[in-house]
């Protein structure tokens, strides 16, 4: 389904970055938007560390991060770590306390958040935003 189709001319698939670090999540999302170009941005927020700036996940800042940049499209959710994971998959199973339509997505956080930044921005929808951030494992660098 397009972004239009599942919530109206405006609706993007929202971008949530969970990192066990504040600033790691803020960066990759900074830089992921940056390097979304011009045009529409699709809605990214970060969900780093603990309420108390510490080292960690947290359900709750991960929970208010959704629901921020949902808007009807889904929410694509990138993680860094094992435990990020954890956390990500009990909010789901729970089943009303992320957006409808929110999904963990496998795949690398820095590139994998970049990618899916692009692609949501773009307009596509969440199938393609969660293709485009995993296929970020296959990205060579040498």
């Amino acid at each position: 389904m397009s972004a239009e189709a599942a919530g109206g001319a405006d609706a993007l698939v929202g971008i949530v970055l969970v990192s066990h670090s504040g600033p790691v999540a803020e960066s990759v999302a900074e830089l992921a938007v940056g390097l979304s170009g011009g045009g529409a941005k699709a809605p990214v927020a970060a969900a780093g560390g603990t309420p108390d700036g510490g080292l960690g996940t947290s359900a709750e800042l991960i929970t208010e991060a959704a629901r921020t940049v949902d808007r009807g499209a889904g929410v694509a959710v990138l993680v860094d770590l094992g435990s990020a994971v954890l956390t990500v998959k009990a909010l789901l199973a729970e089943g009303d306390e992320l957006p409808e339509g929110s999904r963990l997505v496998d795949a690398p956080f820095v590139e994998g958040a970049v990618a899916a930044v692009v692609t949501a921005s773009a307009g596509a929808d969440l199938d393609a935003v969660a293709a485009a951030a995993g296929e970020a494992y296959s990205y060579r660098k040498e």
